[in-house]
């Protein structure tokens, strides 16, 4: 891959998110690579008026010193836990990578093939629920619709702890 590499990680603070990103620290990311969070929300608050600026192309890329900031992560809706910061800044540090994050809102399947294609990503990092079959059915997967959609290369990691 070329030297500017963007590795997009999905990100909604679930365990099998968190491994997907422990995955892509040890396998993936190298030193001058940027790491871009990709999160989705369900909806926006249309309170504010940014919001609803950004409900179609996403919010403005968020540095990581940012997100990490309660009151600028509470402004886009987002409640990153300690853990992944703990993670994401310890990929900044010992990687010497520029972490930064990217939010959509509206469906998950979508905004993230979305995301591919509009920052771009050179890969894409997602975690895997392990829904069985009926619930996958009903539900839908986001990892799934991605791996078969999405413009760039698409691991899914499957979490060890997951449910069926």
């Amino acid at each position: 891959m070329a030297p500017d590499r963007r590795i997009g990680v999905a990100m909604d603070f679930s365990p099998c998110c968190k491994a997907a990103l422990r995955w892509a620290a040890e396998n993936v990311v190298r030193d001058g690579d940027h790491v871009i969070v990709v999160n989705v929300q369900k909806e926006g608050c249309y309170e504010e008026g940014e919001m609803q600026l950004w409900e179609t192309t996403g919010s403005p890329i968020i540095p990581l010193t940012e997100f990490s900031d309660p009151g600028i992560a509470k402004k886009y809706g987002v409640k990153p836990d300690a853990e992944t910061l703990d993670i994401l800044n310890t990929i900044a540090r010992q990687k010497e990578v520029v972490v930064l994050m990217k939010i959509y809102w509206g469906d998950a399947r979508e905004k993230i093939c979305e995301a591919i294609d509009s920052i771009p990503l050179s890969c894409l990092i997602i975690g895997n629920r392990g829904h069985g079959g009926i619930k996958r059915l009903l539900l839908g997967s986001v990892s799934n619709h991605v791996v078969n959609n999405g413009t760039c290369p698409v691991t899914v990691v499957k979490s060890a702890d997951h449910e069926n």
